[in-house]
C-alpha cells in the first residue's frame, strides 16, 4: 500500500519509483533537516480572527456533528467540494478553511512518511517504537494500546506547532500470507485473532479521546483492504495482481482483521488496495466497501484509496474505458477520498457527463468533513481545548523512550536454548565477541514507516554497556565477500560470541519481495565457521521482518541459543542486552511459521489459498492449514524459566438451544448457523493455574487454541485467545479465557458462511489437552 511516495507514480519503472521514494524522505526531513514547518497547528473556525465565522452553523460547537456537516456542505459548490476528494485538501478562504493534509503514517512511532508530518529543530525526532510484527510477538494488548497512546500524545504535541495532521494511515493490519512478502515486517502476522486484537488495541491508543465516545485524539485508518500481500515477486506487482481469493478464505483470513478494526476498534478510516480481488479493483468494489465496510459493519468514518490506486485501476488495470469513469466507478462504490490528484483532476467531467450525482459527492466529502469534526479541526485553536498543552516537551519523553525498550523486551523471542546457555553471566563473562552485519546497526532497526527516532542504542552499544566487546562487521548485509578470518579471530578469543545476522530494507521492504528463504549471500557460512571457532559459547541472532530457513543452525550444537529479534527500534540494543544477560526473561512468541526454503518451489507466491490441496500436492498456508514440514512455528517462544499449566475450570458439554421445527432436529447436520438468537448466553469461562517453576521471574504468553471437528475444511487448529501474565519464581496465578461460542468455536463454511461446527472440539494451551462436546 499504503502510503509511500512512490505510490505516486506507479506507473513508472520500479527504478525510478525508488529514486523518488528516497528523494521524498530527504525532501520531508527524513534526516531531520529540510523543510521549516509553521508553529502553529492548521484548524479552521478561527472565530477569534474573524468573528464573522460564528454566524456559520458548522463552526457552532454545540451542535451535532451531522447538522454541522450538512450545514458546511450546502454552502460549497460543487468545484470547492472536489477540492475535498483529495489527500492534499483545498482550501476555502471565504469560510475560514485552510488546506489541509491527510497524508500522515504512524505505524509504530509519529513518521516522517508522507507529506503530513515532519521533524524539524522544534521536535527532532520522536519514540520509534518496535517495528509492528515484533510488537505483536509480545501477545500483550494492553501494550499494543500503551503504544497507541503515546504515538498519538506525541502527534497530537506536534500537531500543535505545526509538524503533523491529525489523520494518520496505519495500522497496517494485512495478514502475512507468504514468508517472502516485503511488508510482512509492517503486520501483526499470519494469524486472523492476533491480528484483529492488535488493530484494535493499536486503534483505540491512538483514537480514544478524553472528549468522549464520538471524538477522536487522532484518526487512525486500517490498510490495505483487503487481501493484499503481495508486492514485486518475479514480475509480477501490486499495480497488476488480480488476487483470486475463494469466499471461504476471504472472510475467515482475510477480512478478520478489518472487521476488528471497525467493530472492536471503531477505527475512523479504511484504505482499500491496489490489488484486484476476483477481477474487480478494490477500490472500485461496491460489495466490499459500501456494502462490507459501510454496511454490515457501519464504519463510522471514512474510505481512502492507497496512493494513486484510482489512477492504477484506470491506467495500470485499464478497469475503465475512461478517466472519468474510473472517478465514477471509485466514488459510487463508497470510495471519499483519494490520496492523489485523480479525483481532483476528473470528477468534475464525470458530473457534467451525467455518471455521478453531486448527491454522491456530497455523501462522500460529508464523511471526510465529520471525521475531521470529530477531531476538533472546526472547533477553533486546538491549543485551546483538551491536548492544548501539549508541545515539543511531550515528545521523546524518558517514559515514552522506556516503553519503546519495554516493548521489544516483550517481543524478542528465543528460539533455542541448548543446556540453558543463555542467559550470560555479566560477572562470569569477562569478552565477548559480536559478529555480524546487524551488530552495529541504527536505521535497520528502525525497519520502515519509519520517522527520526528519539535515539538509538545499536546491539554493540547495548552489549558492550555489561561486558567488554570486541566487534567485527564479517560483512555487509548482502555478504558477498565475508572477513571470516577476522571473524573467527575474535571468537576464538572471547569467553562467548553474538552473532546478529538477518535483513534490512534492500532486502525485503515495499515493493521488494523475496525470492528465497536464505539468509542473504554468505550469511550461513559466516554463522558456520565462526561456531566452529568460537572458544565459548554462541549466540545467534535474527534481526528481520520475516523468517529464514535456519535450520543449519537449529541442528548445529556449535550453537547452543538463537534468538529472534525482529527490527526492535531505536532502543533495540539495549533489550537485546536485557535478554541475552538475563536482565528481562524472553517471553515473546512468533507470530509467523517460520518454512524451510523447499517452500518456496512448491509454492508460487501469487496462489493466495489458505488451505491444501492435496491432489496438487500445495501444501497450504499459515499454521492453521499448512502440511508440511516448518523450521519453526506460530507461536514457538521459549523461557529462562518453567512454566506449568493446570486446568482449573471448563465445560466439556455444550448443548445449543434451537427452535422447534429446527431441520437439525430431524436430520444429522455437521453445523449450524451462526444466528443471533441461537448465539445468545452460549458465552463460557476457561479458568486456567499457570505456575512458574523455575528460579526466575518473568512474563509467560498464555496460547489458547481449539482443534475444531473436521468440518467445512476447518483449521487444523486456531487460536482463540491470548493472555500475558507475570509470574514471580516459584509463584501461580489464575488465568480466565472467555468464550464465545459462536465466534471463537465457529468456522467459515464454503460459501463464506459462518457456522458452528457440531461435535468434538478440542481445546489446548502448551501440553494441556481438553476436549468439549458441542451438540444441539
Amino acid at each position: 500500500m499504503a502510503s509511500t511516495s512512490q505510490n505516486r507514480v506507479p506507473k513508472v519503472s520500479v527504478l525510478l519509483s525508488i529514486s523518488f521514494y528516497f528523494f521524498f524522505f530527504l525532501f520531508f526531513n527524513g534526516d531531520g533537516v529540510g523543510v521549516d514547518a509553521q508553529t502553529s497547528p492548521v484548524f479552521a473556525c478561527d472565530v477569534s480572527s474573524n468573528p464573522n465565522l460564528t454566524n456559520y452553523g458548522f463552526c457552532d460547537k454545540s451542535l451535532g456533528v451531522d447538522e454541522r456537516v450538512s450545514d458546511l456542505v450546502k454552502r460549497l459548490t460543487l468545484q470547492e467540494k472536489i477540492t475535498f476528494l483529495v489527500d492534499s485538501a483545498g482550501s476555502v478562504s471565504r469560510l475560514g478553511i485552510p488546506k489541509y493534509e491527510w497524508w500522515s503514517e504512524a505505524l509504530h512511532g509519529v513518521s516522517y512518511v508522507g507529506p503530513g508530518t515532519h521533524f524539524s529543530a522544534l521536535v527532532p525526532g520522536a519514540v520509534s517504537f518496535p517495528q509492528v510484527i515484533l510488537t505483536a510477538a509480545s501477545f500483550n494488548t494492553s501494550l499494543f494500546q500503551a503504544i497507541g497512546k503515546v504515538v498519538s500524545t506525541e502527534a497530537r504535541a506536534m500537531y500543535n506547532v505545526g509538524l503533523a495532521g491529525l489523520t494518520f494511515w496505519s495500522p497496517n493490519v494485512n495478514i502475512f500470507r507468504d514468508p517472502r512478502w516485503g511488508r510482512g515486517q509492517e503486520t501483526p502476522g499470519e494469524d486472523p485473532t492476533l491480528s484483529s486484537k492488535y488493530a484494535a488495541g493499536y486503534v483505540r491508543g491512538l483514537q480514544d479521546s478524553k472528549d468522549g465516545p464520538d471524538k477522536l485524539k487522532v484518526a487512525a485508518c486500517c490498510k490495505h483492504y483487503t487481501a493484499y500481500d503481495l508486492d514485486n515477486w518475479k514480475g509480477v506487482d501490486r499495480f497488476h495482481f488480480n488476487a483470486i481469493v475463494t469466499k471461504q478464505d476471504l472472510d475467515d483470513t482475510f477480512q478478520p482483521p478489518f472487521k476488528g478494526c471497525v467493530l472492536d476498534g471503531n477505527v475512523a478510516s479504511i484504505m482499500c488496495s491496489y490489488n484486484q480481488i476476483n477481477g474487480i479493483p478494490a477500490c472500485a468494489d461496491p460489495d466490499l466497501l459500501a456494502g462490507v465496510v459501510r454496511g454490515q459493519w457501519k464504519l463510522n468514518g471514512y474510505i481512502v484509496s492507497d496512493c494513486d490506486s484510482v489512477d492504477v485501476f484506470y491506467n495500470s488495470q485499464h478497469y475503465t474505458k475512461t478517466p472519468e469513469e474510473a472517478a465514477a466507478k471509485a466514488i459510487l462504490a463508497g470510495l471519499n477520498l483519494d490520496c492523489g490528484s485523480f479525483l481532483g483532476q476528473h470528477t468534475e467531467a464525470a458530473v457534467t457527463q451525467g455518471l455521478v450525482n453531486e448527491s454522491a459527492i456530497d455523501q462522500a466529502v460529508s464523511y471526510n468533513f465529520a471525521t475531521l469534526m470529530r477531531l476538533g479541526f472546526f472547533d477553533g485553536d486546538p491549543r485551546k481545548g483538551t491536548y492544548g498543552k501539549l508541545g515539543p516537551k511531550d515528545v521523546c519523553t524518558p517514559k515514552n523512550q522506556e516503553l519503546a525498550r519495554e516493548a521489544a523486551r516483550q517481543g524478542i523471542v528465543l528460539l533455542k536454548n541448548n543446556a540453558n546457555t543463555l542467559p550470560l553471566s555479566p560477572t562470569a563473562i569477562k569478552s565477548l565477541a559480536v559478529i555480524g552485519p546487524n551488530a552495529n546497526v541504527t536505521k535497520t532497526m528502525i525497519g520502515n514507516y519509519e520517522g527520526t527516532p528519539c535515539k538509538y542504542t545499536t546491539p554493540l552499544q547495548g552489549l558492550t554497556a555489561s561486558v567488554a566487546t570486541t566487534f567485527s562487521q564479517g560483512c555487509d548485509i548482502a555478504c558477498a565477500n565475508p572477513q571470516i578470518d577476522d571473524a573467527k579471530k575474535i571468537a576464538a578469543a572471547a569467553d562467548a560470541t553474538v552473532l546478529i545476522m538477518g535483513a534490512d530494507q534492500s532486502v525485503e521492504a515495499e515493493f521488494r519481495d523475496r525470492v528465497d528463504l536464505l539468509l542473504p549471500g554468505q550469511q550461513a557460512t559466516l554463522v558456520t565457521e565462526v561456531a566452529k571457532a568460537s572458544k565459548g559459547p554462541v549466540i545467534l541472532i535474527i534481526m528481520s521482518g520475516g523468517g529464514f530457513d535456519i535450520q543449519f543452525a537449529k541442528d548445529d550444537d556449535k550453537i547452543p541459543s538463537i534468538l529472534w529479534v525482529g527490527y526492535p527500534g531505536e532502543a533495540g540494543g539495549a533489550a537485546i542486552a536485557d535478554i541475552v544477560f538475563g536482565y528481562c526473561n524472553p517471553s515473546g512468541r512468533l507470530p509467523m511459521t517460520w518454512y524451510p526454503q523447499s517452500y518456496v518451489d512448491k509454492v508460487p507466491m501469487t496462489n493466495m489459498n489458505m488451505r491444501p490441496d492435496p491432489a496438487t500436492g500445495y501444501p497450504g498456508r499459515s499454521y492453521r492449514f499448512y502440511t508440511g514440514p516448518t523450521v519453526y512455528t506460530f507461536g514457538d517462544g521459549l523461557s529462562y524459566s518453567r512454566f506449568s499449566h493446570h486446568l482449573v475450570h471448563a465445560p466439556k458439554l455444550l448443548s445449543i438451544p434451537l427452535e422447534e421445527g429446527h431441520i437439525c432436529h430431524s436430520s444429522k447436520c455437521k453445523s449450524i448457523d451462526v444466528v443471533q438468537q441461537t448465539c445468545q448466553n452460549l458465552a463460557f469461562d476457561i479458568h486456567l493455574r499457570v505456575r512458574n517453576a523455575g528460579g526466575m521471574s518473568g512474563s509467560h504468553t498464555v496460547l489458547l487454541f481449539s482443534t475444531p471437528p473436521g468440518v467445512h475444511n476447518a483449521p487444523q487448529k486456531h487460536l482463540l485467545g491470548f493472555e500475558k501474565m507475570f509470574l514471580g519464581s516459584q509463584s501461580e496465578g489464575l488465568v480466565r479465557f472467555k468464550v464465545d461460542a459462536c465466534k471463537d468455536l465457529s468456522v467459515v463454511d464454503e460459501v463464506g458462511s459462518r457456522k458452528v461446527a457440531l461435535g468434538l472440539h478440542v481445546l489446548h494451551i502448551g501440553n494441556l489437552k481438553h476436549s468439549l462436546n458441542v451438540r444441539i
